[in-house]
Formats: C-alpha cells, sequence, structure tokens
C-alpha cells in the first residue's frame, strides 16, 4: 500500500499461569527497550475472552525497518538480561504471533 510507517499486531499465547509474568515484563522492562530500537508503543490489551493472552501493537518506520528493530531489540544485553531473569523457572510465552499491517487512506492511525 504504502512505504511509510507499517503497524504490527502481535499476540503473545502465555504458558499457562505465566500471563501475570508476560505482562510484568512488558510493563516494567521491554516497552521501555522497544523505544531504543525505533519501536514505538501504540498499545496493549488482554482480551476478556482470551486467556493467557497479550495482544499489542507497535508501529516501526517501514517494513526494513521492522526487521532492523527486531534484530537490534533481540540482541540488546539489557533485553537478554531481562528475559533471563524474568524465565528463570521456565518460558513465559509459549506462541508469537505477528501480522504486519498497513493504514489505510481513512484511519486515524498513519
Amino acid at each position: 500500500m504504502q512505504d511509510s510507517r507499517i503497524f504490527e499486531l502481535r499476540t503473545y499465547t502465555a504458558h499457562e499461569g505465566k500471563l501475570d509474568g508476560v505482562v510484568a515484563r512488558f510493563r516494567d522492562h521491554t516497552t521501555k527497550l522497544f523505544g531504543r530500537h525505533g519501536i514505538t508503543n501504540i498499545g496493549y490489551w488482554v482480551p476478556r475472552e482470551q486467556p493467557n493472552t497479550l495482544i499489542y501493537m507497535v508501529a516501526h518506520a517501514s517494513r526494513d525497518a521492522a526487521t532492523q528493530n527486531w534484530d537490534a531489540f533481540r540482541k540488546d544485553a539489557d533485553w537478554i538480561a531481562v528475559r533471563a531473569a524474568s524465565e528463570a523457572n521456565g518460558p513465559l510465552v509459549a506462541k508469537v504471533a505477528s501480522v504486519y499491517m498497513d493504514p489505510t487512506d481513512f484511519s486515524s492511525l498513519k
């Protein structure tokens, strides 16, 4: 559609009983680390009808930037330490799904 800002909708399915840990990790660490790497926080939700699920939306300058942003984030020493500490008793997330989206011409978010 357009070669500008792109949105990413991500869905995390937590292991049973681990959603609070996922939410805490995002609240206390991950959202701040995203900013370091060009990932713009848009919103975070816990669906009422889907237990153990966190859905969030972020934005990137472009699709190519998204790839670079995620690569840099995954290599960030602070992220590696936070993930290791939060998963001391086992992994928090069982599944991650990601969808990249371009805004329509009538979208209030662009």
